[in-house]
């Protein structure tokens, strides 16, 4: 369609990542500027999922095998969720609500093409059925964000780059955006750069393993506040021999999921803590060791060579793995030496659990404009693409 000048619009962003842990909703009011949209977060709210419906999910993701009945029940009953989310957000902060991007929750990913049924293909599947999101709240949705930047030859994924440019381009300061939900991706913006100089790519596991073995040892979702993690030892010879997974030292564009670290490698990690002899505490810290060192070594490996020497760099961290104390000590070990300034996006006016839903707030806006919004530097895509389906009411 042709592109539609850019309007002002209350717009709720929607995102359930890959932990599984629950909903996030973003009510985000965008305005056009002279250079560049302007974005002001009106309200953010998140909603556990009931245990029965994430464990649901979480048996959709790891399965081997399914039935297309659990499938399509589950599409529909993460519908209702979504709706239900989006409603009693409004019902806090009322406001007049013009459009819902939302992500839907991601059951398969494979970035890179493999052999099906004789022809090469890579594939992603989110489900949350868009049509009851609209019809119960009279909106127009947007979903499905995903194959667009796939067929035009893209990993699907990540996406959240457009939203921090927009949001966190600097004259004359590298930004390094982290995020660190069940997966760690991060966003490169060199200073004074355009969007086709940004670097994205998923770094590994972000809180995925940390809060596998926190559930399975503990009987907690997370480690709160990593005081787990403190309490036990860092198994050094562990962490680096997952270091050597082939995903760490392949180069951009890259994603990962739960496909590479869900349940068949924290059954492999937790083996080797057990041989190292690991006490729980011990394989809790370990884990939380590995997310630090593969975002560190993201950081060294791909992200300075592509920045003049001397560069400053403020290292912006968000999601769940933000308010992890311990994940961010040993992120700060890492990389305050060489260089950064860590720090999280509540300094810069977005909290920390809020800017994914907010991410797909932006993309949504940009759908209903006829405007492309995967940034193919960051995806590998051979072209930008307009993302997403509209549902209407």
């Amino acid at each position: 369609m042709d592109p539609l000048p850019f309007r002002s619009m209350t717009v709720a962003g929607v995102m359930s990542g890959t932990s599984a842990d629950g909903i996030d909703v973003a009510l985000v009011r965008i305005r056009p500027q002279k250079e560049r949209l302007a974005l002001s977060l009106r309200a953010h709210q998140a909603f556990p999922l009931p245990k029965s419906l994430r464990e649901a999910v979480l048996a959709a993701m790891d399965a081997k095998s399914t039935s297309t009945a659990e499938l399509a029940r589950l599409n529909w009953r993460l519908g209702i969720a979504y709706a239900e989310a989006v409603r009693k957000t409004l019902a806090d902060h009322p406001c007049r609500l013009e459009l819902i991007g939302c992500h839907g929750q991601t059951i398969y990913h494979q970035g890179t093409p493999a052999l099906y049924a004789g022809k090469k293909i890579a594939c992603t599947w989110q489900i949350g059925e868009p049509a009851l999101i609209a019809a119960e709240m009279r909106v127009p949705v947007v979903s499905n964000f995903r194959p667009a930047d796939m067929a035009a030859g893209g990993q699907g994924a990540p996406l959240v780059p457009l939203l921090d440019y927009v949001q966190f381009a600097d004259a004359k300061r590298a930004r390094v955006l982290q995020n660190i939900g069940g997966i760690g991706n991060l966003t490169l913006i060199p200073p004074a750069s355009g969007m086709d100089a940004l670097l994205a790519f998923d770094t590994g596991p972000g809180n995925m393993v940390m809060d596998a073995l926190t559930e399975q040892l503990f009987g907690k979702p997370y480690d709160r506040a990593g005081k787990i993690a403190a309490r036990g030892r860092v198994l050094q010879s562990v962490v680096e021999s997952a270091l050597r997974d082939p995903y760490f030292q392949a180069a951009p564009p890259k994603s990962a999921g739960r496909e590479e670290y869900g349940v068949s490698f924290v059954k492999a990690f937790e083996r080797a803590c057990r041989k190292a002899g690991a006490s729980a505490e011990d394989m809790v810290a370990t884990a939380t060791a590995l997310t630090s060192e593969s975002i560190a070594l993201a950081f060294t490996r791909f992200v300075r060579p592509r920045l003049q020497r001397g560069t400053p760099v403020d290292y912006i961290v968000s999601g769940g793995g933000a308010k992890n104390a311990t994940l961010m000590k040993l992120l700060r070990e890492r990389l305050e030496p060489v260089g950064c300034t860590l720090l999280d996006t509540s300094a810069l006016g977005l909290p920390v659990e809020a800017k994914e839903a907010a991410a797909f707030a932006l993309l949504a806006y940009h759908t209903w404009h006829g405007r492309p919004a995967n940034v193919p530097s960051a995806t590998g895509a051979a072209h930008p693409a307009i993302l997403g389906q509209i549902t209407y009411v």
